[in-house]
């Protein structure tokens, strides 16, 4: 049985160059003739962008300038909007001290206070990545509350509430087996009372590098007296009401 095919021949064209975007016809290997389509692209030039900025200056309030460069004092950088602390912002010869009276006060909300300011969180420019804040001195006197750069002033008189003096344990270690000591806050405050009020600031403090940094603004002192007169401290506003102990 004879069986017969009619022949057929497909063309296949070779592929044209690519057209140019000003070319209006589309060849179809497939099909073996052009179809003409239509180019939706335009034929488009290159167009330069830029930032076109007002034409009018602006001028830094004079309150203000201390934000900004001299190179910025005609107006503010349009591409750095955030502002952060430079070198000259934070120079510690430059920074306010305070000293306070640990005299019956609460440990926790004593040392609270004392971490806010030596880390700045009182300033308007406070950045927590930044050494910002002042100095703190703790001490005694009965007519005056200080802190200085973090100076604490009779730290054994600093009050806890409860049964903390009791209860409340400090841990040391030697580094060797078996070097585990454990003191109460009462025998802590006799042997060395600058050291509870350390623990309790440094606890507050960022750990890492600029947190052993900030430690260094802790001056406590035991006794009415410390020996940073010359640097002139300040009383440490103190908001919290509830941080003296009642007697």
């Amino acid at each position: 049985m004879a069986i017969t095919f009619a022949s057929s021949s497909v063309m296949f064209s070779s592929p044209s160059p690519k057209p140019s975007f000003g070319s209006l016809t589309k060849t179809t290997p497939f099909l073996g003739f052009s179809i003409s389509v239509a180019n939706p692209k335009p034929s488009c030039s290159r167009q330069s962008f830029r930032v076109n900025c007002q034409e009018k200056a602006l001028v830094v309030p004079l309150d203000q300038r201390w934000m900004f460069e001299e190179s910025e004092v005609n107006g503010p950088d349009i591409w750095n909007k955030t502002w952060y602390p430079k070198a000259a912002d934070h120079i510690n010869t430059e920074k306010t001290w305070y000293v306070v009276d640990a005299t019956d006060k609460i440990l926790g909300r004593l040392a609270s206070t004392i971490a806010n300011h030596i880390r700045g969180k009182n300033l308007a420019t406070y950045t927590p990545s930044v050494d910002m804040g002042a100095f703190v001195i703790v001490k005694k006197n009965p007519k005056r509350f200080v802190v200085l750069e973090s100076e604490k002033v009779n730290a054994e008189k600093v009050a806890v509430s409860g049964k903390k003096r009791t209860q409340k344990l400090y841990r040391r270690h030697s580094g060797r087996p078996g070097g585990m000591k454990v003191e109460t806050f009462d025998q802590l405050q006799q042997r060395i009372p600058e050291r509870i009020i350390e623990h309790a600031v440094r606890g507050m403090l960022p750990k890492g590098r600029l947190g052993r940094a900030l430690f260094n603004h802790l001056k406590v002192y035991k006794g009415p007296d410390h020996p940073h007169e010359a640097q002139k401290p300040i009383d440490l506003p103190i908001r919290d009401k509830r941080i003296q102990m009642q007697r």
